[in-house]
């Protein structure tokens, strides 16, 4: 009997990894998502005086550092199931080969009270967005499990999202 047991434990084990990577590959592809660009409310700024570029949406009020390296990224808005959201999308990422985007999910004060109150999900995932920053109308967020695919560029991504890169106004 513990062998039977052993062998479950690790069979489960085993799924469980294998569905994790699976849902972060098809969420991370954005397969089931309509994908448009987003040109309305939307500029590229220019570099700042210390170097780097600056993605500004003025739709919702926010300013984004990048650094050189993510020079002629883009910008994708998705829908999830309570609104927008944003990708920003290294330059380097092609269909054949995809990099880690920048995400950023958009909530209304209220959404983001519910959420804090556990009333309101906002995916699978046992825990819940990060607040990045907010403004008078918007709660700007990191999903959780953002990364878990482990595409190419995911450290960078990490250490970007470290620097405190997203400034409401």
């Amino acid at each position: 009997m513990p062998e039977t047991r052993k062998t479950i434990l690790v069979a489960a084990l085993l799924l469980g990894f294998l569905t994790t990577n699976i849902v972060g590959r098809i969420h991370a592809a954005g397969l089931g998502q309509n994908a448009a660009p987003a040109n309305a409310g939307t500029t590229k700024s220019a570099p700042q005086t210390k170097g780097g570029l600056v993605y500004t949406n003025k739709t919702y009020g926010f300013r984004f550092a990048l650094p050189d390296s993510w020079k002629g990224y883009s910008i994708l808005v998705k829908s999830w199931s309570k609104g927008p959201l944003i990708l920003i999308r290294h330059p380097l990422w092609t269909e054949a080969n995809p990099r880690q985007d920048i995400p950023i999910m958009v909530l209304t004060l209220a959404q983001w009270e519910l959420v804090q109150e556990g009333k309101l999900s906002v995916s699978a995932a046992p825990i819940g967005p990060d607040e990045l920053a907010r403004n008078s109308k918007y709660v700007f967020a990191l999903p959780p499990r953002y990364n878990f695919a482990f595409l190419p560029g995911y450290e960078e991504v990490g250490e970007i999202l470290k620097r405190d890169p997203l400034q409401a106004f």
